[in-house]
């Protein structure tokens, strides 16, 4: 049984999920979000980030995490801030001795709906009926279940070719 923790990454809010695999069969352990002040300046910003994604880390003490990969947006100021979240939530669990992996939204779609052009209504839909009991109140922590969804299932099936070549 592996422990992975999602994250979706921003400035104004990071989503983070955990769930256990075990094999093909998933069990949602918790997920939230974690805000900003938008009254602060970026740096105390991030480093709240990081304080709250170290003491997560401590507390559920994940196997593994993995992080969606941003989209650049038209804004560039807005892309440049969602880039500092990614660098914060990439960096978290590498400083923690964690493995991160990155996977595109469509892959995380592709995932967990079965499409890479699924909207959001469909990829929480999904999440709700992949971890039944799991009572999700925010659209940013179903993103992060998706991913940690995704990956246990790209773990899985590299198991499976992994175990086959041997």
């Amino acid at each position: 049984m592996v422990r992975l923790l999602g994250l979706d990454p921003g400035l104004r809010f990071t989503g983070w999920g955990l769930i256990e695999a075990d094999g093909n069969r998933l069990r949602h352990i918790a997920d939230g979000v974690i805000p900003t002040d938008a009254e602060n300046s970026v740096p105390e910003r991030l480093r709240a980030l990081h304080d709250a994604l170290a003491t997560l880390l401590a507390e559920h003490q994940p196997h593994e995490a993995a992080i969606e990969e941003s989209y650049v947006n038209r804004n560039g100021t807005t892309t440049l801030k969602l880039g500092y979240a990614r660098g914060v939530a990439l960096l978290a669990p590498a400083l923690a001795g964690i493995p991160v992996t990155e996977y595109a939204a469509k892959s995380v779609k592709l995932a967990v709906v079965g499409t890479g052009g699924a909207d959001k209504v469909q990829v929480q839909m999904m999440v709700r009926r992949l971890l039944p009991g799991a009572v999700i109140r925010r659209a940013d922590a179903a993103d992060a279940l998706a991913v940690a969804i995704c990956h246990a299932h790209h773990r899985a099936s590299r198991h499976v070719i992994e175990s086959a070549g041997r």
